[in-house]
């Protein structure tokens, strides 16, 4: 796993930190992502999550850990989640700082039963992420079905969004609706100074990008603080 911070301009603090995929030596997602089979999706998804919190917990991640989950890999809420409880529990790491996001890059098979996992973690008492949201299959639609703690907006949306009107009138009305429904946002993808700027004028609190920092090959990455005194 490697480890990117998501950070809270207005505090000068990491909020969370995401766990990201990578092979053996490193390698991104995009060559790991792809070997996920229908046959393998279920231990690959628990693997993943059991890493991050093994990992987290070693590295003393002192805030949220964001954690990716495939909706169709799990069949039932309360038991997938037992290999995850048992991995914080064995390094010590506490349960009320994960964060899962759900990828919209997953088609959804049934809308109902991604509501049920949702309603068991909520139980659980972690916090609920829609990741690239605007990029996938459902987009508002998968947002009208319930409702989660935070959304992520697309990097598709953030680049050069400084330059691009229609971008900008699209993530204006995210924020609406966010805001209307008490959904936090973060502005994944941040590149430029002038993107970050922006969004921070939208009202964004919550940034991730190589703005800030690159992710860490199973180490928490330094964040450069340079761009909140220039914008």
């Amino acid at each position: 796993m490697a480890f990117q911070p998501i950070v809270d301009v207005r505090e000068r603090k990491v909020f969370a930190y995401e766990a990201l995929i990578r092979g053996l030596q490193g390698e991104g997602a995009e060559t790991i992502l792809p070997l996920v089979t229908t046959e393998n999706r279920y231990v690959f998804d628990q693997a993943c999550r059991v890493n991050a919190v093994e990992l987290a917990a070693r590295l003393s991640v002192p805030c949220f850990v964001s954690i990716n989950f495939l909706p169709n890999a799990v069949y039932q809420a309360a038991t997938c989640i037992r290999a995850t409880l048992e991995a914080a529990r064995r390094h010590g790491f506490p349960t009320e700082q994960l964060i899962f996001e759900i990828t919209e890059h997953e088609e959804l098979v049934d809308k109902e039963h991604l509501k049920g996992i949702i309603r068991e973690y909520r139980r659980q008492g972690f916090k609920t992420a829609i990741d690239d949201f605007g990029a996938g299959y459902s987009g508002l639609n998968l947002l009208a079905e319930f409702q989660p703690d935070i959304i992520k907006l697309d990097m598709a949306l953030v680049r050069a969004i400084d330059h691009d009107p229609v971008r900008q009138a699209i993530v204006r009305g995210i924020l609406g609706v966010c805001q209307a429904l008490a959904i936090e946002v973060i502005a994944e993808g941040v590149e430029t100074l002038a993107e970050f700027t922006l969004l921070r004028e939208f009202g964004i609190r919550l940034f991730q990008g190589f703005l800030f920092a690159r992710p860490g090959f199973e180490r928490l990455p330094a964040v450069d603080w340079s761009a909140l005194d220039v914008g």
